[in-house]
């Protein structure tokens, strides 16, 4: 096998495919061969077997074989994986730098264009706050905000008829009675 051909993308794309390739197939051969045991092996009985014992034997023997068939679908994955991470991590890697740095120098040039307008406001901000502030010092620009009227007075409310409550002097020289005399009166009742 050549290095060199193998570090190009087609390179590894043929060598995962290759290496996948082989390993699914011997998965199902393995799978087939594992049928076969199970399937043999129920039906081959050792002298002093109970009953089932040659088919519980024949599936421990057929899981192990299952089980090597299972690696092997994983290992095809995993295969394919790795060029997965391959392309991305060393082909690719170069241009997503370079589009992360352009990314980058864009955001920096829009914080300073920002940083500038904002700069550029506040100066002119504050030239009009002090334009303003020398004309209202000089008399020759009247003092207050354009935008907001004047103030006008609030009128007060003046009741033409004062009118005092009739008996409230009285009912304050009246004494409080006592409950006990409100509850003996409800209990003749």
């Amino acid at each position: 096998m050549n290095i060199e051909a193998l570090m190009t993308k087609q390179g590894m794309r043929d060598f995962t495919d290759e290496q996948r390739q082989t390993f699914t197939n011997d998965a199902v051969q393995v799978r087939q061969i594992a049928q076969i045991i199970q399937a043999r092996l129920a039906h081959t009985e050792i002298e002093g077997d109970r009953p089932g014992a040659a088919g519980r034997r024949a599936r421990k023997v057929s899981r192990k074989l299952n089980r090597v068939a299972r690696l092997l679908e994983k290992a095809a994955a995993e295969t394919e994986a790795v060029n997965a991470v391959y392309v991305r991590e060393v082909l690719e890697l170069p241009d997503r730098r370079a589009k992360a740095i352009e990314a980058r120098e864009q955001r920096r040039d829009r914080r300073q264009e920002r940083k500038a307008l904002a700069r550029s406001a506040a100066g002119t901000a504050i030239t009009k706050s002090l334009t303003k502030t020398v004309h209202t010092l000089n008399g020759t620009e009247p003092v207050g905000n354009p935008q907001v009227s004047p103030v006008q007075p609030v009128p007060q409310y003046v009741n033409p008829q004062p009118f005092q409550f009739p008996g409230a002097t009285a009912a304050a020289a009246q004494p409080v009675p006592n409950i006990s005399d409100i509850f003996r009166d409800q209990e003749a009742m």
